[in-house]
């Protein structure tokens, strides 16, 4: 009888679990800093070295068309917020901070929470940039932001920042550490994370790495020969320390997965890997035989489309997807991801992505992808002017009409005659009409509804 009745609740426990899917007890997010397809050896890239990536898309899931905002303050609003940009956008740079975010999110389902990297939303311009007074300061600090300890650069004013990589400055939990001797920045960011998993070793825990590669100083790394040969020539820039930068973000990746293994941790760890924008336009590459220029801060394809891979052993298995991905995704994704849902308090505009990780029914996934983007004012954008655009996967529409075909691999993307549309553009096109009418619609914030120029003066419309 005791037999019977132990063979009944493990069937029991079976057909339960078929019903629901499992759930990761941690969630790790990592976000580099400016790379795009081509920077990944699994997209197609041929000039960097990747395994540690790569092995992860060969396991795990790859998604083809994920996209972000062109660039990387945009896209660390919308995916910690789950909102496009226009709905909180006060200036450049800035995380309003009467916002929630993916962290206070997951507090909220009783996770633990840790950022570790960059952060880059409090403040942007020096204090002598015209009208710089009315932004420094003015966003959410880190340790608001839904998470219990925190390890930033980036997180005071411009001028005061100092180095992201060799002999770093960073806030961690509310104290400075500046110019920590012979450190990359990198490493410690990786260090401070997983000692808060190993802290939480049995709590269920999420940690957002916002790191800092390949960005823009381009410096050598503790790979590179002259940062042994030449101390002094650590903070040295120059574009040829980019392909180091760029293995270096892959052994940094693979400390992150190394790291979690040790810890015992593997087989309850979600792994994503995404990128904030495009690769930095003074970089060409080769993606898939042809040679591109990196296309960060432009309303591009190769400004905007970017990596994402989830790993998860034992419960991904490899495949690729070509699913739509929105940076504002993540957030009610992370919500499915812990079993939960976001508050119906919460506003937000993203479509979780959940089911293609763990197979299960569920929303039906988006089939349109908005842009807002406006990386003004600040010191360095008064070539930039405002985009509104929507996308599928064949046609990308901007809001003055301009329709472009995109689809196919790569970063196609080619500008079509009004006047000789094919019956399926103007399909397209009609589409994408009423997504961007949609999303226009409010809540807008009133910092969108004025157009700004550079120094954050109101742009006349005359």
């Amino acid at each position: 009888m005791r037999f019977r009745v132990l063979t009944f609740l493990f069937f029991s426990a079976l057909i339960s679990l078929a019903g629901h899917p499992m759930l990761p007890k941690k969630i790790v997010l990592i976000m580099a800093d400016d790379i795009g397809l081509e920077g990944l050896g699994c997209y197609g890239g041929s000039d960097y070295k990747t395994p540690r990536l790569d092995q992860l898309a060969a396991e795990g899931l790859r998604f083809t068309h994920a996209y972000s905002q062109p660039l990387c303050s945009p896209t660390r609003l919308e995916i910690m917020t789950g909102r496009e940009n226009h709905r909180n956008w006060k200036y450049f740079g800035i995380l309003p901070p009467e916002e929630k975010t993916f962290g206070h999110l997951m507090q909220s389902f009783g996770y633990r929470t840790c950022i570790s990297g960059k952060w880059q939303l409090q403040s942007y311009d020096p204090p002598d940039f015209p009208n710089a007074e009315k932004r420094r300061g003015t966003g959410m600090h880190p340790k608001d932001a839904g998470f219990h300890e925190y390890s930033l650069f980036h997180s005071l004013h411009t001028e005061d920042k100092g180095s992201r990589y060799a002999n770093p400055t960073f806030l961690r939990n509310g104290k400075l550490h500046k110019n920590v001797e012979g450190k990359y920045g990198e490493d410690l960011a990786v260090d401070f994370l997983l000692d808060f998993l190993k802290k939480n070793k049995d709590e269920k825990a999420f940690v957002y790495y916002p790191m800092a590669l390949p960005h823009w100083p381009v410096n050598p790394t503790p790979n590179s020969k002259i940062w042994n040969d030449d101390p002094s020539k650590r903070l040295d820039e120059d574009d040829k320390y980019f392909p180091d930068m760029v293995a270096y973000m892959d052994t940094i990746v693979g400390r992150v997965v190394d790291g979690i293994e040790e810890l015992g941790l593997t087989n309850e760890t979600l792994i994503l890997f995404y990128s904030d924008n495009g690769t930095n336009k003074s970089v060409t590459s080769h993606l898939n035989g042809k040679l591109v220029k990196g296309g960060k801060a432009e309303p591009i394809q190769s400004g905007i489309r970017v990596p994402l891979i989830a790993s998860w052993p034992g419960q991904i298995q490899p495949k690729v997807s070509s699913q739509l991905i929105d940076p504002s995704d993540f957030l009610p994704t992370f919500a499915d991801l812990a079993g939960e849902k976001v508050p119906p308090n919460w506003q937000h505009d993203g479509v979780s992505f959940a089911p293609a990780i763990h197979k299960h029914p569920g929303a039906r996934p988006r089939d349109w992808a908005f842009f807002w983007y406006d990386p003004r004012p600040g010191w360095d954008k008064m070539a930039f002017s405002r985009a509104i655009f929507a996308l599928d996967h064949k046609y990308k529409l901007f809001s003055d009409g301009s329709l472009f075909a995109i689809d196919g691999i790569d970063y196609k993307e080619e500008l079509l005659d009004p006047a000789k549309l094919s019956p399926e553009a103007k399909a397209g096109k009609a589409k994408l009409e009423k997504v961007i009418a949609k999303m226009m619609q409010p809540p807008v914030s009133k910092g969108a509804q004025i157009e700004v120029d550079a120094y954050g003066n109101p742009i006349s419309k005359k």
